[in-house]
């Protein structure tokens, strides 16, 4: 950022790298600082398709919302752990398949709450809400987001890129089975994770530089336990690929470079 001191914004020690702003880096975003950007191309050195693997993730993100407001019909969405804002949000991408979509926004980083109050504003027949909530506390993020939406029509929960940022001792599966009995049917669960069987020796590498810069801990998972995630839920067509295959506008598309597992399923 220009200007940029250490230590120097809003209380926050900025010489420490944080995830949510390597991430904005990656995607090609200005609020990040050097600590963050140093940590980035560190962690990026271990695989230099992670540029492109991330805004293939973000293309997920805008599809699955496509998909899920205009096919699928909802008109409610839960993001949690959303990062820093950027082009193509959920309350963008959802208003404009159907303006009247709500959007509750969740996240436990300060940093990305200020942004997202600041600019991520809905259209006037739709909403865009934010709540402070983590993922691991999921009974008060579920309170609180019953409090913002309605849980007698169907919600369409997004935990894009967020699941490997909770390790094993956490148990995230029963986490998303908690946060899923908690939906009425016809919700829907759309996700991406980074992936242990896709490159296997350059994501174990990323996340053991990843590990060593960031104090959130990552945990790259494979197919079979990413696909464990979606539980009983009814798995929409093609199922859990990897990213770029989930529903590509192209052929092309569907070949660029990724280390994340995706798919979305329905609440029957």
């Amino acid at each position: 950022m220009a200007g940029e001191r250490a230590g120097s914004v809003a209380g926050l020690d900025t010489s420490v790298p944080h995830i949510a702003r390597i991430q904005n880096y990656w995607r090609g975003g200005k609020d990040n600082y050097a600590a963050d950007r140093e940590a980035a191309e560190h962690i990026m050195a271990a695989y230099p398709d992670l540029v492109h693997s991330v805004r293939a993730n973000r293309e997920f993100l805008a599809r699955s919302t496509r998909f899920l407001a205009g096919d699928a019909g909802v008109r409610q969405f839960l993001d949690i752990g959303t990062g820093l804002p950027a082009a193509g949000s959920v309350h963008e991408v959802a208003q404009d398949v159907a303006p009247q979509c709500r959007v509750v926004y969740a996240d436990n980083d300060p940093t990305v709450l200020v942004h997202a109050r600041a600019l991520l504003t809905s259209g006037p027949l739709g909403a865009a809400d934010y709540l402070d909530a983590d993922l691991r506390d999921t009974g008060q993020l579920i309170d609180q987001a019953e409090a913002m939406l309605d849980f007698s029509r169907p919600v369409a929960v997004m935990l894009v890129s967020v699941l490997h940022m909770i390790e094993d001792r956490d148990d995230p599966h029963a986490i998303v089975a908690t946060l899923m009995d908690a939906m009425p049917p016809g919700s829907f669960l759309a996700l991406t994770h980074v992936a242990s069987d896709l490159e296997p020796e350059a994501m174990a590498e990323m996340a053991q530089r990843m590990n060593q810069r960031v104090s959130q801990q990552a945990t790259p998972r494979d197919r079979a336990t990413v696909t464990r995630f979606f539980g009983e839920l009814e798995l929409v067509p093609p199922g859990v690929v990897r990213v770029p295959e989930w529903r590509p506008e192209t052929p092309a598309a569907a070949t660029a470079p990724s280390t994340q597992w995706g798919g979305v399923a329905r609440k029957v």
